[in-house]
């Protein structure tokens, strides 16, 4: 990282047993046979892994420091980055499941990204200690896909203290096969999302295609845009407005009162579409908030008609017309009524379960971060209990075929859900741990690798990343972990100094990097080179 330099090495050849002794020192700085020292290799890597930088960013630096690399070059860097640290990882696995050991186990969170059809890059991160433990690409959640991944797992840190997953039937059946003794927790979070997306949407579908069918928001939108040019040009008048609403003072009637609480109320209108604290459906409804605000317009229609009208100027009067006929509209559709009344019963049967599991509260703040009440499990599932009987007790609830689907959720996952804590003995005497209510840990890591590629290309789409990262992409998570450092590392100064020793230990044939890549399995690279693989297939199986 100090600029190019040119090195004089003194090598040294023994006639009696024809060695060649080559330089420790230049081969802790920089690899045999290459022309990039092991601190830019890491440079490089962190920058595009840890940092999240573009290779034109990355140049850039490097130029400064008068280092002038080719793109393709600093892609190659990254890849060799990845493939030391992942063989770095796997010679300290032995030293990770001690120390997981000595901490009474680990508690395996599984989860994995998709985008459309790219393969799916699947994790697995023990929470207690946050390590990244594997990592594999699969091209479905089929368990004949996960199970074999579970088996490495199980080979290289032992069997789980406890599993927690989604609701997903390939990884259940996967866990069930490979880890039938430990505890199968399924994650609260991910079962009410898809409670409530089978028990919400069939009515949210229908408000959503009657809202399509309106127009209304385009034309809310052109509204907005059509009023906007002209309270400004009336901006003192149009602060004075605002600032009375605000402090709830009484407003005059002036030259610019229609269009502003025109204006005031169509924003207003939109801003229903904005509703939610930060969940997604089917805890935030955007749609039932939006069609909610023009309701309520449309039933406080006379007043505002009363208040807005100008006899005097019927051009401004026209926006306050437009506005009302939009929420009229909206009134006077009676299937959209239907599904806005059928939505407000069921929203309030599935909010009793989200107060119930005391997760994804009205209101949170923490959205998609948010990880449960602390409330003892025991309260949890008495709540859930008292809920599940509710369903069949109340007439209408019981013969209503989504809450009977409902039920049969509840029953089917009820011993999965809730996680009691778990005893277990260390070397240093018993200790006692609670596994997490969510999978959140490893959701929040997969949109970090999301916001990380955003911010490196300027695309929301995983599916190019998806298809060519190397497979170990993530375990770069663990290097901000100090614990997991001091154990990678095993007493070296940094990643320079170990992967310059691990090198050595490459050129002597005890190890092996190549083991890691996920395109060509091992021993398979040659075979793609022989001028002619059918005729010596046939050889071999024939025996001929």
């Amino acid at each position: 990282m100090t600029g190019p330099f040119v090195a004089h090495e003194t090598v040294g050849f023994c006639h009696g047993c024809n060695r060649t002794f080559n330089s420790k020192a230049l081969q802790s700085l920089v690899p045999k046979h290459c022309n990039v020292a092991y601190d830019l290799l890491v440079f490089v890597g962190q920058a595009l892994f840890r940092r999240h930088r573009s290779v034109e960013e990355i140049r850039g630096e490097l130029i400064t420091r008068n280092i002038r690399i080719s793109p393709s070059e600093i892609g190659y860097l990254g890849r060799k980055f990845i493939t030391l640290l992942a063989a770095a990882h796997r010679r300290a696995t032995p030293r990770i499941r001690q120390a997981m050991t000595m901490s009474g186990g680990y508690i395996l969170h599984l989860d994995a990204t998709h985008d459309g059809d790219a393969p799916a890059l699947m994790t697995g991160i023990d929470s207690l200690s946050q390590f990244v433990l594997a990592n594999i690409k699969i091209p479905t959640e089929h368990a004949d896909h996960i199970i074999p991944f579970l088996r490495k797992i199980e080979a290289d840190y032992g069997v789980p203290l406890a599993c927690v997953r989604d609701m997903g039937t390939g990884i259940g059946k996967a866990v069930a096969t490979v880890f039938p003794g430990a505890h199968d927790f399924i994650c609260h979070f991910h079962f009410l999302r898809d409670i409530g997306k089978d028990y919400l949407e069939p009515a949210y579908a229908r408000l959503r295609n009657c809202l399509r069918s309106h127009g209304t928001s385009t034309r809310l939108h052109s509204l907005a845009r059509e009023l906007r040019p002209l309270l400004a040009m009336q901006s003192e008048q149009a602060v004075a407005f605002t600032t009375a609403i605000i402090n709830t003072e009484f407003l005059k009637n002036s030259n610019t009162t229609s269009l502003a609480s025109t204006y005031s109320l169509v924003l207003w209108a939109l801003q229903g579409k904005r509703c939610g604290d930060g969940y997604g459906f089917p805890f935030d409804r955007p749609l039932l908030g939006f069609v909610d605000r023009l309701l309520e317009l449309e039933q406080r229609m006379p007043e505002l008609l009363a208040l807005l009208l100008d006899n005097d100027k019927p051009n401004e009067s026209q926006p306050v017309f437009k506005l009302l006929a939009e929420a009229c509209f909206i009134a006077e559709d009676q299937e959209l009524r239907k599904a806005v009344d059928e939505l407000h019963q069921r929203c309030q049967v599935f909010d009793s379960l989200r107060t119930a599991m005391r997760i994804a509260p009205a209101g949170g703040s923490k959205g998609l971060n948010d990880e449960g009440s602390t409330k003892a499990m025991v309260t949890i599932r008495q709540g859930v209990e008292n809920f599940r009987r509710s369903l069949d007790k109340e007439p209408d609830l019981a013969a209503d075929h989504l809450s009977k689907k409902m039920a049969d959720q509840i029953d089917k996952y009820g011993d999965k859900l809730f996680a009691d804590p778990i005893s277990v003995q260390t070397p240093i005497g018993p200790s006692t741990i609670y596994p997490q209510r969510t999978n959140n840990i490893l959701e929040q890591f997969f949109r970090k690798i999301r916001r990380g590629y955003r911010r490196k290309t300027g695309n929301n789409s995983m599916h190019r990343a998806l298809q060519t990262m190397l497979v170990d992409t993530p375990l770069v998570k663990n290097l901000d972990n100090p614990d997991y450092m001091k154990i990678l590392l095993d007493g070296k100064e940094n990643l320079e100094e170990l992967f310059a020793e691990m090198r050595k230990s490459l050129a002597e044939g005890k190890d092996d990097l190549l083991t890691n890549t996920d395109r060509i399995l091992p021993g398979f690279r040659p075979l793609a080179g022989l001028p002619s693989l059918p005729g010596k297939l046939i050889q071999s199986l024939t025996g001929w």
